[in-house]
């Protein structure tokens, strides 16, 4: 679980009081985060840092960011990694945020 001070921030960088359904938005997503290989520290602290990820459609945001990272070639502990160090980066889309930053950095030689 979360600690009253982990909540607290949550909800103070959240903007608004979380409330979500546990068994539909709550843990399917920090099974499938379990599932890439992060302990329970480091889910709670990408939970802490980008509460936003609970706000986010696993199956239509997140896990397409995922493949799509595997696909420009990075291993499970690189994407693990990845997510650790931004863990908004599973709360962005892809055709209207990754991919086209990722293409203009790659434009820029």
């Amino acid at each position: 679980g979360f600690s009253d001070g982990e909540l607290s921030r949550v909800n103070s960088k959240y903007g608004r009081r979380l409330e979500f359904d546990v068994e539909c938005r709550v843990k399917p997503l920090l099974q499938w985060l379990s599932d890439l290989e992060m302990t329970a520290p480091e889910v709670r602290k990408a939970v802490v840092r980008c509460p936003k990820i609970f706000d986010v459609d696993l199956e239509k945001v997140s896990k397409p960011v995922v493949f799509w990272l595997k696909d420009l070639g990075m291993n499970d502990a690189q994407v693990k990694r990845a997510i650790l160090a931004c863990p908004q980066l599973i709360a962005l889309t892809l055709v209207g945020c990754l991919k086209p930053k990722v293409r203009w950095f790659k434009d820029l030689g």
